[in-house]
Parts: C-alpha cells; sequence; structure tokens
C-alpha cells in the first residue's frame, strides 16, 4: 500500500538536499591584485560573491613580484595589474589567455601627506625642501612607482630629491611610509587616500608621466575555471565599475 509522505516532511528533504547542493555550486577563483588596487578590489569581490555565490581569493602585491610568481607556476587565475605591459608580457609568455586582456582601470598618482598644509595644490612643496624623506614605490616594480620618478624628472626636481627618497616594495608599503610617519610626504595612489580624512595632497597632473592604465588578463591556469571566466566578466559590469570610479579612477 502507498503511504503519502506528509507534505511538510517533503518539504523538510527537499530544503536540506537544496542546502547540501548549494555549496557545491559555488566555485572559488584565485586573483593577484595589485596593491593600488585593494580596497575596490575587496568592495568588488563582495558584490561578485553576492551575485554569483563565487569567490573571488585575492592576494595582494607588486605588479612586478606577481610577474615573476606567475612565471615560477604561482596558482593565480585572474591577474589585476597597475600596468598594462606586464599583462602584456604574460599573454606573451603563454601564461595568460589570447584576447582577454583589458584596461579596467587608469590610476591617478597622488602626492600626500599626513601633516595639513604640507602639500600645497600645485606640488610646489617638492621644490621647497621642507621635509627630509619622500616616498615613492619600487619603479621596477611598481608603476606607480615609475610615475613618480617621471613626474620629479619632469620637474627637472629627481637630482635634487634623490637623496631623500625611500622605496616601498609596493604602492602599499609607500603608503605606510607616509602613515606612520617614516617619510613626511610621498607619492601615493589616489585610490589609497580619497577617502582618508585630514592631510594634504596634491593630485599629480597626467601630462606629467605616462599614463597608468591598469590591465587585467585571466590566466591559463583559470581558462577552465567557470568562477575566474565569471569574475573577469563582473569585473566589466556596471556594478564593478561603479566602485571603480567611487576611488577615484578612470575608466575606458
Amino acid at each position: 500500500m502507498f503511504i503519502r509522505a506528509p507534505r511538510i516532511v517533503l518539504a523538510t528533504v527537499f530544503a536540506a538536499l537544496s542546502a547540501l547542493s548549494a555549496p557545491l555550486l559555488a566555485a572559488d577563483t584565485q586573483v593577484a591584485v595589485a596593491a593600488n588596487f585593494t580596497e575596490p578590489a575587496k568592495e568588488i569581490a563582495a558584490a561578485f560573491h553576492a551575485a554569483t555565490g563565487d569567490t573571488a581569493v585575492l592576494s595582494f602585491g607588486s605588479s612586478g613580484a606577481f610577474y615573476t610568481q606567475m612565471s615560477h607556476g604561482a596558482p593565480f587565475e585572474v591577474f589585476l595589474s597597475a600596468d598594462a605591459d606586464r599583462p602584456k608580457k604574460i599573454e606573451q609568455d603563454g601564461l595568460g589567455v589570447a584576447g582577454s586582456r583589458f584596461t579596467y582601470a587608469i590610476g591617478r598618482l597622488v602626492l600626500y601627506s599626513t601633516t595639513l598644509g604640507l602639500v600645497d595644490g600645485g606640488g610646489a612643496v617638492l621644490g621647497q625642501g621642507r621635509f627630509q624623506k619622500i616616498s615613492i614605490a619600487d619603479p621596477m616594480a611598481a608603476p606607480y612607482g615609475a610615475a613618480a620618478i617621471q613626474t620629479m624628472q619632469k620637474l627637472g626636481l629627481y637630482e635634487t630629491l634623490t637623496p631623500k627618497i625611500v622605496r616601498g616594495t609596493s604602492i602599499m608599503q609607500a603608503y605606510q611610509f607616509v602613515a606612520t610617519g617614516a617619510a613626511e610626504l610621498g607619492f601615493v595612489a589616489l585610490s589609497q587616500v580619497i577617502n582618508v580624512p585630514g592631510g594634504s595632497r596634491w593630485v599629480v597632473p597626467t601630462s606629467l608621466h605616462a599614463p597608468i592604465d591598469q590591465q587585467a588578463i585571466l590566466l591559463s591556469t583559470g581558462a577552465k575555471n567557470p568562477a575566474a571566466l565569471a569574475f573577469v566578466k563582473f569585473l566589466k559590469s556596471p556594478a564593478a565599475v561603479v566602485i571603480i570610479k567611487r576611488y577615484g579612477y578612470e575608466t575606458n
């Protein structure tokens, strides 16, 4: 004799099976992120998870260091660089998916100090010598460091300022030097200080350095991971663009 199961039991069983299967549908992707993009990347990853259920596992550092790691087999699946050169090299080296490279943000360089009034609106402080240390990111590893040197050279001040320069391994460390007082001022990413109250700053005109075109690329290791593919797609979405612009970046 067929015995009909109570509806409440069936509903409970269905809910339990759904709960068990839901995590199996979600996936993770390993994403290498240039240090300047730390905060927007965190917001984008949260929005990505809310929209898809997938998780972008973020690692932060200098673009140059990431390129070296990827060349030696680091298991990243998506690379958000602070420049265009390294993603291009990744593609040329066969480590990235051809045609997946694109500019996700255009960065802005800023001269920043925690001291109110030290940095003026035109950057004249650089030629006045009223400081002992100025921090920049390592120009060999971080595009923002290269842009800082280009700026000082364009202003004709690089030789004078060289003895005062302290170099961080990444733009994050360059910012930390200023934030902790190890340097009175420094060239950092606008995104790092756009939401920081107080202090003084000068947003460097783009005419003083090469464009900071920040490109992303899908790595070959992530070519078959749906989560990696979905994250790259989400990075181009209106929801992600809103976050990117809120941190002072420009987009194409």
